[in-house]
């Protein structure tokens, strides 16, 4: 089969590679479509964490953002999965350990993380396998382009749950890419008063045109009460940002990863009585994600801007973006999520 492989910062092209087969336990998906975002940027220039902490090495298959349909399982899998429409968990635990038994297997020592911790391949391939108890069922409701924004949308619920937002709370979300952007809409389907702040111009342009109360930059952010400030950027100085701001007694979430150490004074955190959130994968927030976007009380699709061919995929994790304001004039912002369909 064809797959997109990594293998040196920088490099990598697509590759024919053996098609995987079920083991035990397991299923293949063919792969219908894989959300890029920046963890497998980081992954393909060679700044990503792992990397260095030996977590993780090229060559590498990247893509954990995805949806599909099964065409095989082992035997001894349930063969009702065949034919259905699926996405999945990232986090792969062991299983045996009292964090993967009491509900943290996205915190397991001894995990994959599909196409990003411990040589597990990833999506950014015609086929995928997976285990089946990583498996959730997409309904008729959720299509492939918001079946592959289940995994960022599994995220941006655990900030909010973490936030513990009531309606009529007023948030702050720090961030207008895609994870800022889902964390605002699931916030503002709490019923919260959702407010974003941004630097580049398209971004801020783009979250204008959803509707929120308010986005800003960060030198006309008002001063207000903010029951919550949830940082879903890669900026290193916004968490302090997010302490200074967040009204006392309230709370704030980390769901996004500065490329170097971010710091925030502690003493700030105990005086204000704050409480303070971090969150780390989709894993127990993906079945909720689902169920709210096919109710529509959530629709992640604006946010993708196009999908392209799996020989775009290099280009694509470069930097380069389709040229989306000569094919499409009539829409003059896009979103900032592109996808890949492995098919074509």
């Amino acid at each position: 089969m064809r797959a997109y492989v990594v293998t040196a910062p920088n490099t990598g092209a697509v590759q024919e590679v053996p098609s995987p087969v079920a083991d035990p336990g397991q299923v293949v998906v063919d792969v219908h479509r894989v959300g890029v975002c920046g963890t497998d940027v980081e992954f393909f220039t060679g700044e990503m964490a792992y990397l260095h902490q030996g977590h993780a090495a090229y060559p590498i298959r990247l893509g954990h953002e995805w949806c599909g349909v099964v065409s095989t399982v082992a035997d001894d899998v349930d063969p009702a999965w065949l034919g259905r429409r699926v996405t999945g968990d990232t986090m792969i635990g062991c299983g045996h350990c009292e964090r993967c038994r009491s509900g943290r297997h996205n915190v397991c020592e001894k995990r994959f993380e599909i196409g990003i911790r411990g040589g597990f391949p990833g999506a950014l391939a015609e086929q995928l396998a997976v285990p089946a108890t990583a498996l959730l069922a997409l309904p008729d409701e959720v299509d492939d382009r918001a079946g592959a924004m289940v995994e960022p949308g599994g995220n941006a619920l655990r900030s909010v749950q973490a936030a513990a937002l009531q309606p009529g709370d007023r948030a702050l979300v720090l961030g207008t890419g895609t994870i800022g952007l889902l964390v605002a809409e699931f916030a503002r389907a709490q019923g919260a008063e959702v407010h974003l702040l941004g630097r580049s111009e398209h971004s801020l342009g783009f979250a204008r045109t959803l509707g929120f109360a308010g986005v800003w930059v960060a030198a006309a952010v008002p001063l207000l009460p903010w029951d919550a400030v949830i940082d879903a950027s890669n900026a290193p100085a916004l968490p302090a940002l997010a302490l200074e701001l967040v009204e006392p007694g309230k709370r704030i979430v980390y769901v996004g990863l500065s490329g170097t150490p971010s710091l925030i004074d502690t003493r700030a955190l105990a005086l204000k009585d704050v409480t303070a959130v971090g969150i780390l994968a989709g894993s127990q927030g993906l079945a909720g994600a689902i169920a709210r976007y096919a109710a529509g009380d959530v629709d992640p699709r604006p946010l993708v801007a196009a999908t392209v061919g799996l020989d775009r995929a290099g280009d694509v994790l470069a930097g380069w973006r389709p040229d989306l304001d000569r094919q499409l004039p009539d829409l003059k912002l896009h979103g900032p999520k592109l996808h890949i369909d492995p098919r074509i």
